[in-house]
């Protein structure tokens, strides 16, 4: 009876373990031309510093989007502390910084390509805030 025992705990700390990396994957949205705006939120910062210009990041990106086909699109996020926007694919990377001004936003316009890029909420001052990003046709 105790070797059974041991076995049944097995399959439930697997599913357990499963269960959890799929959270820690970055949420996928798929993008289409004309499509309607997708708001998405989460949490920004990380621990993992990025010199480059987002301060500091997940290890992971926060989101994941996929565009369909080439488009115009705006990503605009909106957050507290001094928030990042870093994105990274189809051989090119965009960062933009909140400043003083600009009240925790950040927009990204532009002509984007077909392909997956990974999205990256970070922020300069090593903080954990809400944001909302949004992402839409132009």
């Amino acid at each position: 009876m105790q070797a059974s025992l041991h076995w049944s705990v097995l399959p439930t700390a697997i599913a357990a373990v499963v269960a959890m990396s799929s959270m820690a994957l970055s949420q996928v949205v798929s993008i289409a031309p004309n499509t309607q705006p997708i708001t998405l939120n989460g949490t920004s910062g990380g621990e993992k510093k990025d010199t480059s210009c987002a301060g500091f990041i997940a290890d992971r990106p926060n989101h994941t989007v996929q565009v369909t086909a080439d488009s115009n699109l705006k990503f605009a996020l909106q957050g507290s502390g001094e928030p990042t926007l870093l994105i990274t694919g189809s051989g090119q990377t965009f960062c933009v910084q909140a400043d003083r001004l600009s009240n925790g936003q950040v927009e990204i316009p532009g002509r984007w390509t077909k392909g997956t890029y990974s999205v990256f909420v970070g922020d300069r001052g090593r903080t954990r805030a809400p944001y909302t990003l949004s992402i839409a046709p132009q």
